[in-house]
């Protein structure tokens, strides 16, 4: 009897240890939220510092058990946030590394493979995790093909277009070597990677669609030239921004301007206004789509114009940028709006200022559909459609 009521002291005494364990680490998790939510609230200016870096300084001492925890912090918190936030991961895991204790990889891999969580905090556990186990990138990078992190994507598709070009060096497995390619191309998203995938598959005298796989929108309707001397033209709202009527006819700049349409046939979708409507300066010209999409969804619409600019998806003004040619590139502005089901109007003003330079006679706009991700979204109806995998 003696025993059992010792071990049933003992037992007690375990198990009030255990729950104020777990009470300790619930607190601890608690603790780190808060101090994670603190630095969330950090705000450009001064905002907030005090209190992040206060919260900042007990974040970085975190056991290093902690790690997913605080990178869990950086989700949903903007670019100064998430830096911080990272910072203090950083210090947690040298801090580990100076005194010879392990991360905590498992944990950390399968905070990795939560494709919920932030991108910027999955790119942190994923370089914690091969700098102390460098034989898991050869393992983890493949996995990345289809990640909608685009850093981790990109690690991917290198690999793959590596891969791809071993196998190419081989007569025997050029099969091999373009469907590779092809496998690369697909999961691309950055323009210099599609570009050398697309650039192979073309040696290979296999089909490449750019036009298709951006997502670049090649059929429109165009009017113009209006007045846009002394840029004043940029905001007076021109017949086209009032209705789209296809067949009528409006007073332009130098006479009466009416709808044609043109179709564009670069590979990167831009529309030359220049050789489309013709050479003018101090002009504003519109260009016109229909976009017919199965579903109601989400969408990103994203423009590269050298000149000032503004889009709207279905009357709503997406963007806007009075800005003359200050470069271009695909993606440069970015607007984000909402298809509905059926048929959606996609329209483009573009506006050309007066100056005389070689450099500033371009008039032209390159704009494609597609999601957060940068995965093309095709019209139902767009000629040859082959929609790009969205994953």
């Amino acid at each position: 009897m003696r025993m059992y009521s010792r071990i049933g002291r003992w037992a007690a005494v375990l198990l009030v240890v255990s729950a104020a364990g777990e009470r300790g680490l619930c607190q601890a998790a608690e603790n780190i939220d808060q101090l994670t939510k603190t630095i969330r609230a950090v705000e450009p200016k001064g905002v907030g510092h005090r209190e992040a870096i206060a919260a900042w300084s007990e974040l970085a001492k975190a056991d290093v058990a902690d790690l997913p925890q605080v990178l869990t912090g950086m989700d949903g918190a903007d670019d100064l946030a998430a830096n911080w936030i990272r910072a203090a991961a950083e210090t947690i895991a040298q801090r580990a590394a100076g005194q010879k204790e392990s991360l905590p990889l498992d944990q950390l891999e399968k905070f990795l493979a939560d494709t919920k969580h932030s991108p910027r905090g999955r790119q942190a556990a994923f370089e914690m995790i091969v700098a102390e186990q460098p034989a898991a990138r050869e393992r983890l990078v493949p996995t990345f093909l289809n990640d909608p992190s685009m850093e981790l994507r990109r690690l991917a598709v290198a690999e793959a277009l590596d891969k791809a070009a071993a196998l190419v060096k081989d007569e025997a497995r050029q099969a091999d070597a373009a469907e590779a390619y092809r496998t690369a191309l697909t999961a691309a998203r950055d323009t210099d990677q599609i570009d050398a995938a697309a650039d192979e598959l073309k040696k290979l005298n296999q089909p490449v669609d750019l036009p298709s796989h951006f997502g670049f929108v090649m059929r429109w309707h165009l009017i113009g030239p209006f007045d846009n001397r002394e840029k004043k033209g940029f905001d007076v709202a021109y017949p086209p921004e009032k209705e789209i009527d296809l067949q009528a006819t409006y007073p332009g700049l130098n006479g009466d301007v009416k709808w044609f349409e043109h179709t564009t046939d670069d590979a990167y979708g831009t529309v030359d206004l220049n050789k489309a409507i013709g050479k003018h300066m101090g002009a504003i010209g519109y260009a016109y789509a229909e976009f017919d999409s199965p579903t109601a969804r989400d969408v990103d619409i994203r423009l590269g114009c050298i000149n000032g600019n503004k889009v709207w998806l279905n009357g709503e003004l997406l963007t806007a940028n009075h800005v003359y040619h200050a470069g271009t590139a695909i993606d440069q502005y970015v607007g984000q709006g909402r298809l509905k089901a059926g048929r959606n109007q996609i329209l483009v003003k573009v506006a050309q200022n007066e100056q005389t330079e070689d450099w500033a006679q371009r008039w032209q706009f390159q704009l494609r559909v597609c999601d957060h991700l940068g995965t093309a979204i095709l019209s139902a109806d767009r000629p040859g459609k082959t929609q790009v995998s969205s994953r």
